[in-house]
């Protein structure tokens, strides 16, 4: 099976900080596993934006493409936004994608939402935080 592309969606803001965490993820997964072909892209302010990687991913050789937005709940993007991005239906999350002359499915991610894990990365955020207290 050949390689399953990973549009990975942030919001964007006009600071640093939340297009080097989008990029900086992605590259977090590049690394973990050669599996995927990982691209960064932001809904507003930050470049590439979703359509420029979406475009970029058409002379890619993929078998499916996976977007996964890197928000933590539902919202006007999650629910509205970015699937009229992809073409998909109101509370669509399989579609397609045409590419180099074919066409390969397309399915779309849920945010991070409540999750084990995202209470565990809260326990070591506080942990950290504990440990930097002054004794």
């Amino acid at each position: 099976m050949g390689k399953i592309g990973m549009l990975l969606v942030g919001h964007g803001s006009k600071l640093p900080y939340n297009k080097e965490l989008i990029e900086t993820t992605a590259e977090f997964i590049a690394e973990k596993t050669d599996e995927y072909i990982v691209k960064p892209g932001f809904m507003s302010i930050n470049a590439p934006t979703v359509e420029e990687q979406l475009d970029a991913f058409r002379t890619e050789d993929i078998e499916i493409l996976v977007v996964v937005p890197l928000f933590l709940a539902r919202g006007v993007h999650i629910d509205q936004d970015i699937p009229e991005i992809l073409g998909l239906p109101k509370g669509g999350r399989k579609g397609t994608f045409r590419m180099n002359g074919k066409t390969v499915p397309l399915v779309y991610a849920n945010p991070i939402g409540s999750d084990p894990l995202l209470a565990e990365l809260m326990l070591k955020n506080a942990s950290d935080a504990i440990a930097k207290l002054d004794p």
